[in-house]
């Protein structure tokens, strides 16, 4: 058997209700004044409510910081740093989803340290630890609470990461409340963001190992077979449940076993036309799944994994069944009410260049994939997206 490294978050709450919990896990941890990180919508829709209750019930203080924005700019996150130390806080939460995540998790870091926000992007460079974080997602998609990672958009669109094991909180809370509702193309398009977070990680190039891809697996079964209720039905609360499980399952797994061309293709379309992250990856999977179809491996790998989203594909050939979840896929985010071309998001011909030029610089995300992809092949797969 291969090596391999395995982390994750230390501990996981899963249970309908549990953010009114966070004030005493806090407390627990010897937090007196936490930052409450979240963006406004949340705080208007009051899916904030029971966790910032039960902080003050616990006896902590709270400093809130609401001015998350999708796809954090550095310069946003740098504000609230500067806020957070003002404040005096000795801890974080957040409550919200990717981008607020991310954005709690670079807070606890940067309070907690005078290593600039500069040095730290690129895998492993954080110095130092964090103060006690919290982390509990409204969307199941990103799965940001037990991944090592936070996306920053640096200059006007170019998105850098910070990968390191500093990054993981101390809890992750999965409440499905928090879900209950969620408009059914946002619940389709994470939904889908997190079984790429699988897929890739199944067949990433780069450090797949066999507790990464049994997670990537169950992930896809719990998304495949719950993504339908929970867009139709947004009361189901055990559908709910299980798309936040699978979410989770499938950040742990590419936490460990990185991901690969669908997120270095999507980066550029949130960065230049503001698509959501989810949308994003949701509008280029099946054309890259397609592209990287062309590879014997990844082909066969594909083969594994296809019939558990699409149960209507076992029992058929190889080819097949790589067809049929290519196919599948782009069913499945119009049956679900979502985009499904780059010309619905604002793209033209005219862009892709500027798209595939900036889609090479995701380095770090490249070289997982299956399959070598070039500037052409970029090109081509933008194309056949739009």
């Amino acid at each position: 058997m291969k090596p391999f490294k395995f982390q994750t978050t230390s501990s996981i709450l899963s249970e309908v209700g549990s953010t009114e919990k966070i004030g005493q896990l806090m407390a627990d941890m010897g937090c007196k004044n936490v930052a409450f990180v979240t963006d406004k919508m949340i705080l208007e829709l009051g899916l904030a409510d029971a966790a910032l209750k039960g902080i003050k019930d616990a006896g902590l203080g709270v400093h809130v910081i609401d001015d998350v924005v999708a796809d954090p700019p550095e310069k946003m996150i740098l504000t609230a740093v500067e806020e957070a130390k003002k404040a005096g806080i000795d801890g974080v939460v957040s409550v919200g989803g990717g981008s607020s995540m991310d954005t709690a998790k670079l807070i606890a870091v940067l309070c907690n340290s005078d290593q600039p926000i500069s040095e730290m992007y690129g895998v492993g460079l954080v110095k130092g630890g964090r103060l006690p974080l919290i982390l509990a997602p409204t969307t199941a998609g990103t799965g940001s609470e037990v991944t090592p990672i936070s996306i920053v958009t640096t200059g006007a669109s170019e998105k850098k990461g910070v990968v390191s094991p500093q990054l993981y909180p101390d809890w992750a809370v999965l409440d499905a409340e928090l879900t209950v509702g969620l408009p059914a193309h946002v619940t389709a398009a994470t939904g889908i963001d997190a079984m790429v977070h699988a897929i890739e990680a199944y067949t990433t190039k780069h450090a797949k190992n066999i507790l990464s891809d049994t997670l990537a697996k169950q992930a896809l079964e719990l998304l495949g077979g719950s993504i339908r209720t929970a867009c139709t039905d947004g009361q189901n609360r055990e559908a709910r449940s299980k798309m936040l499980l699978g979410s989770m399952l499938a950040g742990m797994s590419f936490a460990n076993a990185p991901v690969a061309a669908v997120h270095a293709l999507a980066y550029p379309l949130g960065g230049h036309f503001h698509v959501p992250h989810g949308l994003s990856n949701a509008l280029v999977l099946p054309h890259v799944l397609e592209f990287n179809m062309a590879d014997e491996l990844g082909a066969s790998q594909y083969a594994e994994i296809a019939p558990i989203i699409f149960p209507e594909l076992a029992g058929k050939s190889n080819a097949e069944i790589c067809a049929g979840m290519v196919q599948g896929f782009k069913d499945l985010g119009p049956e679900l009410g979502m985009k499904s071309t780059l010309k619905e998001v604002g793209v033209n011909h005219n862009d892709l260049p500027l798209l595939a030029e900036d889609s090479m610089k995701q380095t770090r995300l490249l070289v997982n994939n299956p399959r070598e992809v070039t500037y052409d092949d970029a090109l081509a797969i933008y194309t056949a997206a739009l």
